[in-house]
């Protein structure tokens, strides 16, 4: 029996209300997905009857998906990053808003039209390595991720997006470019406490555990970034860190202990402390 898509949106978000704090948006994403319509089209034609029982199954079919808590980047296999529609899957995690902060601060580290070398450490989807080259195409950038799963998919987003300048390598941190040195690292490394309470439960449940939780102090994985980076930043490169709203101060102490200089913490939009930089302004013999 045909439907209006008003009432379809209405009666997904009633679903979604126990698990999404945007639950009509949710909704609306979802259905739009069910439709291959752009969701401007569910607020032009909100009377309109949906007369495809195929979407309607389809859509029924997401929202149970998402009412048992799983992501809508997961249901609908993309996920949009720095305006770039990203192929994700269950085995990487799904790119974040906040994350777009790393972005920017390593563009302010690489002029524009500049021959310049760029790692992605735990690149995951390739979100951040693919933002980068988007912006930067004379740049060479290239990805590591211990998941071959990962580099599966980072090297599937950049064929999409004909990002023909960035490689992506399987292997743990720096492994994957043994001798090699670059202009700026950067990283959205695992930085959760494996005792940490404020995960969401269906984070927990979803999303790759080695790609959130880094050990008992959280900050085992970005020790072993800052300490790598001092044998693979070239004199004068930036190391640049997304880390957890609390980790501002240790994350400073780390790269003032290592020899960095300008290190400096930047705040995300919701005022939180995200992401801490530094320069390596020689190198040091380690």
């Amino acid at each position: 029996m045909a439907t209006e898509i008003r009432a379809l949106v209405d009666e997904g978000a009633a679903r979604l209300a126990r698990v999404s704090d945007k639950p009509r948006l949710e909704a609306e994403i979802l259905l739009a997905a069910a439709l291959a319509r752009p969701r401007s089209y569910l607020a032009a034609h909100a009377d309109s009857q949906v007369l495809d029982c195929e979407a309607t199954d389809r859509f029924e079919a997401y929202v149970t998906r998402r009412a048992l808590g799983e992501p809508v980047a997961y249901i609908l296999g993309e996920k949009e990053f720095w305006s770039l529609p990203l192929a994700v899957t269950p085995g990487v995690l799904i790119p974040r808003p906040e994350t777009e902060l790393l972005v920017e601060r390593g563009l302010a580290h690489l002029p524009p039209g500049e021959d310049l070398d760029v790692l992605d450490l735990a690149t995951g989807s390739g979100a951040i390595a693919l933002a980068i080259a988007s912006e930067r195409p004379a740049c060479r950038v290239t990805g590591t991720d211990l998941s071959p799963v990962a580099i599966d998919i980072a090297r599937k987003n950049a064929r999409r997006l004909h990002l023909d300048r960035v490689g992506f390598l399987a292997g743990p941190w720096y492994e994957p470019v043994a001798g090699r040195r670059f202009d700026l690292v950067a990283s959205n490394p695992p930085y959760i406490a494996d005792d940490d309470p404020r995960v969401e439960h269906e984070v927990q449940r979803f999303e790759p555990h080695a790609a959130l939780y880094a050990g008992p102090t959280g900050l085992e994985a970005i020790t072993a970034i800052v300490e790598g980076a001092l044998r693979h930043l070239k004199p004068g490169g930036w190391l640049v860190l997304e880390h957890g709203d609390t980790q501002g101060k240790p994350v400073r102490d780390l790269l003032r202990h290592a020899g960095f200089d300008g290190v400096h913490t930047h705040r995300d939009l919701a005022g939180r402390e995200r992401c801490t930089e530094g320069v390596l302004k020689s190198r040091p013999v380690r």
